[in-house]
């Protein structure tokens, strides 16, 4: 099991593929976005930076939350 994080903002399919597309572009971070639950699951290579998730995220317009 990895580190999860809620996720703020997200109502449709289309609002999850675009917080996993982001989450999935941050080197070394595997992303699983569970939109019923507002979670990603993240598998970190080494120690999570949550400074370049959270900015991942709110590229995507959303917000993560510790």
């Amino acid at each position: 099991m990895g580190t999860i994080v809620r996720i703020e903002g997200m109502s449709c399919a289309h609002c999850a593929a675009r917080v996993e597309k982001a989450l999935n572009a941050v080197p070394g971070i595997r992303a699983k976005v569970d939109l019923s639950g507002r979670t990603a699951e993240l598998e970190v290579d080494g120690e999570i930076d949550f400074d370049a998730v959270e900015k991942a995220v709110a590229s995507a317009g959303y917000k993560a939350v510790r």
